[in-house]
């Protein structure tokens, strides 16, 4: 199996049984995505056929033998070679699972992968329906496992605090019913922390990972609210009161690194 995509005008192609990543010129991506497996060590009919208005003969048969040779390499529409592991197990159980509960953000973070919160469409809060639906499925598909872990992100999922506390409620009530003991996890970035949500994170997260980049002008930089001001002075001591309350439970600290923070 193969995935094929484009990225900043150039060629990619990720063999997904053997992780291996190629980078083709327009012609070798160009044939590949034609195929669903290399049959041959010649070039098929069909593909110069198919491709001969764009490329030469000549082009097309030598992308192939490219792709052949990657193929004869196990690096290109490589086997499963855990299918038969895989079966002789049966399915996994699922041990947790990351709950996108905010597709929002209240920062404006110059590096964000989910163009800040939105994640390229429109900005959505989980409703407390989607979030049941995902403990049952938990529940079910945990197979024999007493632990379960639960880790709600974004966007920044304080955004939506009433949803993420129903889901807790409503995992806590089932826990005696299927023997299940359930681990929570919140990522924030501290903007909406208060006492009340201070408190009840000490009480039912058992980690929370706390967003700050180092330094003050760094992460004022890199971080900036909606309105484009710094977050460091709005967050640091709200980290630290948490941390305080914390009672021994762990709490981390991530950092997003570049070339002006190396020294976080």
């Amino acid at each position: 199996m193969i995935y094929c995509f484009r990225f900043r005008e150039l060629n990619f192609v990720l063999d997904t049984y053997s992780g291996a990543v190629h980078l083709l010129d327009d012609t070798a991506y160009a044939v590949v995505s034609q195929l669903d497996g290399v049959y041959s060590q010649g070039c098929p009919d069909f593909l110069i056929k198919k491709l001969s208005n764009e490329y030469k003969k000549s082009e097309i048969e030598e992308a192939y033998a490219e792709l052949y040779a990657l193929y004869e390499n196990g690096l290109l529409f490589s086997e499963d070679t855990y299918a038969g592991f895989a079966e002789m197990l049966g399915p996994a159980p699922v041990k947790s699972m990351c709950l996108n509960v905010a597709h929002d953000c209240n920062l404006k973070c110059r590096y964000c992968f989910a163009s800040h919160g939105g994640f390229g469409g429109e900005k959505k809060l989980m409703p407390f329906e989607t979030g049941k639906n995902a403990i049952d499925f938990l529940i079910k598909n945990s197979g024999g496992r007493k632990n379960l872990e639960v880790d709600f992100f974004g966007g920044e999922p304080l955004m939506n605090f009433d949803t993420v506390k129903k889901i807790v409620g409503y995992a806590r009530g089932t826990e005696k019913e299927h023997n299940k003991n359930f681990r929570f996890t919140v990522t924030t970035n501290g903007i909406l922390l208060d006492d009340e949500k201070i408190e009840y994170i000490n009480r039912e997260m058992c980690n929370v990972v706390l967003s700050l980049d180092g330094r003050e002008e760094v992460n004022d930089f890199f971080r900036p609210t909606e309105n484009g001001k710094g977050s460091y002075g709005l967050v640091v001591g709200k980290f630290k009161k948490l941390v305080g309350g914390r009672g021994g439970k762990p709490y981390y600290i991530r950092g997003t690194f570049t070339k002006y923070n190396l020294d976080f």
